[in-house]
């Protein structure tokens, strides 16, 4: 009989400890692939209101502001020629593993432009004369020919200008290393490989790059580079669960805020604009297809069944990230106000110039934007987490590099700068002081001894704010999307037939911009 009690007890345990392993193989596989829930329900947003926590702002009050007087604004100002052309180097190898996984997918490509299509470029557009290393000033031909004044006396006026190569290759590190203390980014512009990128012909969307090359991408990121409080204990789990956060100090939480952040934003990016249809129905439609947000694919990305709980934390963290980046925004407003904006077109570059200033106007009213002044104080252990800090969002910069797709990577790689240029806005000191004199503010910037950002960094910081923006607008249309299926459960909008009825609807709870926003309870 006792023989019998202890074999149940043991079949009990074994059946236990099968189900706990099947679960966690199930999220072996990827979370992302696992059945949605219930299409009918609206648990995506139950949990997205209220305070975000590190920050005194909330959800509402970010709703607002940002689908009301900043998305409009934004999405304007990317559009114009100054922030359209990004400069970027899609050749670069993979530092840290062999890439045998390129994307194959039409889809995948992206169009280059040649630099002399770019706006203003014969007139000094890329600030050359400033990127000028300090080896080159010395250089034979850099030097002016003082043989033509008369009273010029060579053997008085004698100075030695060569600089012998090994000192050549130490004077560029020495500018390596100035960089490094400031720069969370890899910039690779000035790469000889590098090529102009027109944005409007190469927008971020779902090109079908997935499987364990992606994945790869992120469990390196998440795994490796991430502050961790201790092991996860779901393996192929490889984000931190939010309540290990509490057991990080600040500086730790906002690392891993701003890259789930960015993460979050992009992952909306690719359900908002998924490929519906390879075909083209219609004359008026696009020979590349049928481009539109997939609620299915939005709800397997964020139901919180599908993720341990975490995507209500995730999509705060988008919030969370778009108040680090308004804030290094406003932080370098009177820099960013005096900036040139110059492509050789007098008309655009002041439009482009006013709708700076009028954006800026709207971001310094914010009543509650991100404090980054009670980070980083304490020390010596307070200055080696920063080095610390910044090393690991420049690994980051650099595992962009390893992404299989060339349109994943060039948006990758740009929302990563565009980030890394606000953490060195907020972190690398420059922005701490006094501002200088406005009166020089007369002067071009491009002209200036005292360059703070390079136009790569402008044009990616406000593309990559542009991108966090419409990512919050776009959660207002899966919402609309969401209650509208919840009134009428029977309807499968993406799943399975559709007929013409089903797809008007798509796109008229989704259509958009000019629709008065919602602030979600």
């Amino acid at each position: 009989m006792k023989s019998e009690m202890a074999y149940k007890k043991c079949c009990v345990v074994f059946i236990i400890f099968a189900l706990a392993i099947v679960q966690v193989v199930g999220y072996d596989t990827e979370l992302y692939e696992s059945t949605p829930c219930d299409s009918d329900s609206n648990v995506c947003f139950e949990e997205l209101h209220g305070a975000l926590g590190d920050c005194s702002c909330n959800v509402d009050t970010i709703d607002y502001f940002n689908n009301v007087k900043i998305f409009p604004r934004i999405q304007s100002l990317v559009s114009k020629d100054y922030f359209r052309f990004y400069k970027v180097n899609l050749k670069k190898e993979c530092p840290f593993w062999a890439d045998d996984s390129r994307c194959a997918m039409k889809y995948c490509h992206i169009k280059t432009c040649t630099k002399e299509s770019v706006p203003g470029y014969e007139n000094g557009y890329e600030n050359e004369i400033l990127d000028e290393t300090p080896a080159s000033k010395y250089s034979k031909e850099a030097q002016s020919n003082c043989n033509s004044d008369s009273d010029h006396n060579p053997d008085l006026g004698y100075l030695n200008m060569t600089i012998s190569a090994a000192s050549q290759f130490e004077i560029a590190k020495w500018k390596a290393h100035d960089d490094a203390l400031e720069n969370f980014c890899e910039c690779d512009d000035k790469d000889a490989e590098a090529e102009y990128v027109d944005l409007s012909l190469n927008p971020e969307r779902y090109t079908g790059y997935k499987g364990p090359s992606a994945h790869r991408i992120w469990r390196s990121i998440y795994q490796e580079n991430c502050f961790r409080p201790k092991v996860n204990p779901y393996e192929s789990f490889p984000y931190v669960l939010s309540t290990d956060l509490s057991n990080m100090c600040l500086e730790k939480r906002v690392f891993y805020r701003a890259v789930s952040g960015m993460h979050t934003s992009i992952n909306i990016h690719l359900c908002s604009k998924y490929l519906l249809s390879e075909k083209a129905v219609g004359f008026v439609a696009s020979p590349e297809g049928e481009w539109g947000p997939n609620l299915e694919e939005f709800q397997r990305r964020f139901d919180p069944s599908q993720t341990l709980g975490e995507s209500p934390n995730w999509l705060k963290n988008l919030y969370f990230v778009y108040l680090l980046e308004m804030r290094a925004l406003a932080k370098a407003g009177p820099y960013l106000e005096r900036e040139e904006y110059y492509t050789g077109n007098p008309t655009e570059d002041e439009e482009t110039r006013e709708a700076i200033r009028n954006m800026l106007g709207v971001i310094y009213s914010f009543p509650d934007h991100f404090n980054e002044s009670s980070m980083f104080n304490g020390g010596s252990q307070a200055a080696k987490l920063k080095v610390e800090f910044r090393e690991h969002f420049r690994n980051i910069s650099r595992i962009m590099d390893c992404v299989g797709c060339d349109k994943c990577k060039l948006w990758g790689k740009l929302q990563t700068q565009g980030l890394g240029t606000a953490l060195k806005i907020l972190f690398s000191g420059k922005w701490d002081g006094p501002e200088d004199d406005p009166e020089q503010g007369r002067l071009p910037l491009r002209h200036k001894a005292h360059e703070r950002l390079q136009r790569t960094e402008i044009v990616a910081l406000f593309n990559a704010f542009a991108r966090l923006s419409n990512s919050i607008r776009e959660l207002e249309n899966f919402r609309n999307m969401l209650s509208s299926q919840k009134e009428t459960p029977k309807q499968n909008i993406f799943g399975g037939a559709r007929d013409s009825s089903d797809k008007s609807k798509v796109k008229e709870h989704c259509a958009s911009s000019g629709a008065k926003p919602q602030i979600w309870s």
